[in-house]
């Protein structure tokens, strides 16, 4: 994933973000690599804003 594509509006949930984290370890087998690393840190940047999301709209 680019930060390309999270620009372009593409909504995603925490859960389904979350979801592709839980992939994302069980590939890697507990240990990235680089380039899994940099995958992770997008995904919880991700995942974040998506919970930022939920709570404002809750509020």
């Amino acid at each position: 994933m680019s930060p390309d594509s999270m620009a372009s509006g593409s909504v995603r949930s925490a859960a389904e973000v979350n979801e592709q984290i839980r992939a994302l370890w069980l590939r890697a087998g507990g240990s990235l690599s680089t380039q899994e690393r940099q995958e992770y840190e997008l995904l919880v940047v991700e995942w974040a804003a998506a919970i930022r999301g939920n709570v404002i709209e809750a509020a």
